[in-house]
């Protein structure tokens, strides 16, 4: 089975920006799942006001890459796909009642996420945009 999800990378100061839904115990790289025949843009626009309440102004996205991993605690068959994309906002990044928290993390936290972040952290280490570890 494959889950479709797009998601936004946002930088700042050499740290991605993580949230943590509320009911999981686990930080992601925002964003989510496709809605019937959207397209990656349409959803990443949709779920990012969801989830933090700002607008990404689709006409500033960026495609960072397309990763896939298979998902912790499901079957082996069970794979997600993130399409990555960086995007201006406008509003404040405030957590919606979808997310409990938000945090800024460094390469350091690469293993407090699941592993298809992991291969976006990595990609972001290795062309120099998340500070590593000190």
């Amino acid at each position: 089975m494959l889950i479709d999800t797009v998601a936004w990378v946002r930088i700042e100061n050499g740290h991605i920006l993580c949230a943590r839904p509320r009911g999981k115990d686990v930080f992601f790289i925002p964003g989510g799942k496709r809605e019937g025949a959207e397209t990656d843009l349409e959803t990443l626009v949709r779920e990012i006001e969801e989830e933090l309440t700002v607008f990404l102004d689709p006409g500033t996205a960026v495609h960072v890459g397309t990763y896939e991993a298979q998902v912790p605690g499901l079957s082996e068959a069970t794979v997600v796909r993130m399409a990555c994309y960086t995007a201006d906002y406008q509003g404040e990044l405030v957590p919606s009642s979808e997310i409990a928290e938000v945090a800024w993390y460094s390469y350091a936290a690469r293993d407090l996420v699941p592993p298809v972040d992991q291969l976006l952290f990595d990609d972001l280490r290795a062309a120099g945009h998340l500070v590593a570890p000190s």
